[in-house]
């Protein structure tokens, strides 16, 4: 929830652990403060989803920065059983808050440009892919991690990386998993500015501030025409997504790849 307008240490409001700015050039920053990996859970996301919904509703913002405090932009969400719902929550109830939560974000009307530094894995790839546009810097690191995890992609990549970078592309990351860096990420169309880490910030503002100078009017209408539909295409993919989740966590897969990831090895998958 917003504290209340201007807050005492300059910024224009906080939402839980989303602090939100709103500078020059009609672009305000909308920053994720959850360091150093900035996971994620349902009271994150609907915080984000709160802090672009007040933004709508003044005219001074024409478009957002999003970015996180910290080594990472996301590391996907935390599934150790406290932050993804309520504790001692049914897992399948607390996904389906968490992208009910997500699919807000798709439904705001300011452009937004994500600011990516370190990780956007799992998840997290997910939030930067609800984005208009992504600046990452060059020694960035992206992976749709799902399939060697043993389970099933989530956070409606469905329909956001097609979109992005193509079918193909889509689903050769998401059979892989494989990690790619923000160099490749921008050769394949996952990232629109590939900058050094120094000028992450500065080149997603200038980005955002072209984006400012154009009508206001006529961009909320562009994008709206642009992405109809997307968040109800958005809740039909996660809702297929989190059935698929469900199934495979009960697989022996399932259990192979968790704990091949926290020994650091390679999983060996047996298909059942």
């Amino acid at each position: 929830m917003l504290d209340g307008g201007a807050t005492t240490d300059g910024s224009w409001g906080r939402f839980g652990d989303v602090e939100v700015r709103l500078g020059s050039n009609h672009v305000a920053n909308v920053e994720i403060q959850r360091p150093p990996s900035n996971f994620f859970d349902t009271a994150l996301i609907d915080s984000l989803a709160d802090a672009y919904l007040a933004l709508d509703g003044d005219p001074s913002c024409r478009a957002i920065v999003l970015c996180s405090q910290g080594k990472h932009f996301c590391a996907g969400a935390d599934f150790s059983g406290r932050s993804v719902g309520s504790p001692g929550q049914d897992p399948l109830l607390s996904a389906k808050e968490l992208y009910g939560a997500a699919a807000r974000l798709l439904e705001a009307q300011t452009p937004v440009v994500a600011a990516i530094q370190g990780a956007a894995v799992g998840g997290g790839l997910g939030v930067a892919c609800s984005a208009d546009f992504r600046v990452a810097s060059s020694e960035a690191r992206f992976a749709a991690n799902f399939a060697r995890l043993g389970f099933h992609h989530g956070f409606g990549l469905t329909v956001t990386l097609p979109r992005i970078v193509g079918q193909q592309r889509a689903l050769e990351l998401l059979y892989t998993g494989r990690r790619i860096t923000g160099d490749e990420a921008g050769t394949m169309g996952l990232c629109d500015r590939v900058v050094a880490q120094g000028a992450l910030r500065e080149a997603a503002h200038d980005l955002a501030a072209e984006i400012g100078r154009s009508a206001p009017l006529a961009v909320r209408s562009i994008r709206e025409t642009m992405r109809a539909g997307l968040a109800d295409a958005f809740r039909d993919a996660t809702d297929r997504e989190l059935a698929e989740q469900h199934r495979l966590r009960s697989t022996a897969d399932f259990a192979e790849g968790l704990s091949a990831s926290a020994d650091r090895r390679e999983p060996q998958f047996e298909g059942r």
